[in-house]
């Protein structure tokens, strides 16, 4: 495919997943018909099916673009600034400047997930590559000496993704909470479950898991 045509399809396509969000986010997966987010992209049925042939498909293309905006997060961050810089700043983007939306349809897939065994491979893939991530962050902070190595990273992985899944749950629940006024607490917290080496400790051991 020439280059200018493939740079037309994937710009329709992030047209269509971005009009699909709109409708999720408004009405929900199951309340959303095709028609919808159709109407919604300004194109026919016919056209929308050579893009995507389902509802899962889409779901598909939104998290694979959610999960390729956040494997480039991860991989553009500036360990220099130090661990806990990088994941307060992390923290600030997805927990306080993602959209209302964002959260929404976030929400949506989650909930999705527990009926659609589709969906559930997409989010567990999903949350498979952020552990991923976190982890590998964890360790070169282990090894850089900002954190102690003789921390068990796969459970401190999995409390700090157990807080983001309740404070993105709170805000799609709860339109009053305020994400930015628990970024401390979070911190905080993130701190006591990795804590600096004290001065002359050694070293040796390795990171858990």
């Amino acid at each position: 495919m020439p280059p200018a045509n493939a740079q037309r399809q994937s710009d329709r396509q992030s047209e269509i997943l971005l009009a699909a969000q709109h409708c999720f986010a408004r009405m929900g997966f199951h309340q959303t018909s095709m028609q919808q987010i159709c109407a919604e992209a300004g194109m026919s049925p016919g056209n929308l099916y050579r893009y995507f042939p389902s509802k899962e498909a889409i779901i598909a293309g939104i998290a694979e673009r959610d999960r390729a905006e956040v494997a480039e997060q991860f991989a553009s961050a500036d360990l220099s600034l130090g661990f806990f810089n990088v994941i307060e700043g992390l923290a600030q983007h997805h927990f306080v400047e993602r959209s209302d939306e964002e959260v929404g349809i976030c929400f949506e897939i989650t909930a999705e997930s527990r009926r659609n065994p589709e969906i559930a491979r997409i989010h567990q893939a999903f949350d498979a590559d952020v552990r991923a991530r976190l982890l590998a962050m964890m360790r070169q902070a282990a090894e850089r000496g900002e954190i102690v190595r003789d921390v068990d990273f796969e459970a401190v992985t999995t409390m700090l993704m157990v807080i983001a899944d309740g404070i993105w749950s709170r805000r799609a629940a709860d339109p009053t909470f305020d994400p930015k006024l628990l970024i401390p607490t979070l911190m905080d917290v993130t701190r006591h479950l990795l804590p600096a080496p004290r001065k002359g400790e050694s070293q040796d051991k390795e990171g858990s898991r």
